[in-house]
């Protein structure tokens, strides 16, 4: 499947570049990666940065780049994953730390959410996410995520949100 690029009001959900991955390395490096698996080495971020764009070829699904369609600026990502490394398709998301708070992530996300939906014709999805991590856990809520404590996880402690097509 061709990488799509999916539009809202205010962005364009993008394929992956070359150029997005100075600010993909400095947010999985830093301490804003704990909720991700980090701060994680340089090495590990390219390998995270390489998964996510190579699940397009791979699955059909993957990671899209949020960039603000006035400005050209991207602001984050959002990404459906699945295989070896998820028990189910997964719905995921961060923002750089000059988005927050701006509504990027659920706009962004309830964008991938409904493709997943219509395009890949699932009926149910997750997200996970560490119990720590309440802005996620309440943008998932937003989202329509329901809490299933019965759900495999990569991660024993992770919470799990599921997304059920009406």
């Amino acid at each position: 499947m061709q990488t799509p690029t999916l539009l809202t009001e205010r962005f364009a959900l993008r394929p992956m570049t070359l150029e997005d991955w100075p600010d993909y390395a400095g947010l999985m490096r830093s301490v804003r990666a704990r909720f991700m698996g980090g701060p994680m080495s340089r090495e590990k971020a390219w390998g995270m940065f390489c998964h996510d764009a190579g699940q397009w070829a791979l699955m059909g699904h993957g990671a899209l780049m949020i960039e603000d369609r006035q400005t050209a600026e991207c602001l984050g990502q959002v990404g459906l994953n699945h295989g070896p490394l998820f028990p189910e398709h997964e719905l995921g998301w961060f923002v750089y730390e000059r988005a927050e708070g701006k509504g990027v992530a659920y706009e962004a996300a309830a964008v991938m959410r409904d493709w997943a939906f219509e395009q890949l014709s699932l009926v149910t999805f997750v997200s996970y996410m560490d119990a720590g991590n309440i802005r996620s856990r309440r943008l998932a809520e937003r989202l329509g995520g329901v809490l299933d404590a019965d759900a495999a996880r990569p991660d024993p402690g992770d919470q799990v949100y599921r997304y059920t097509r009406a």
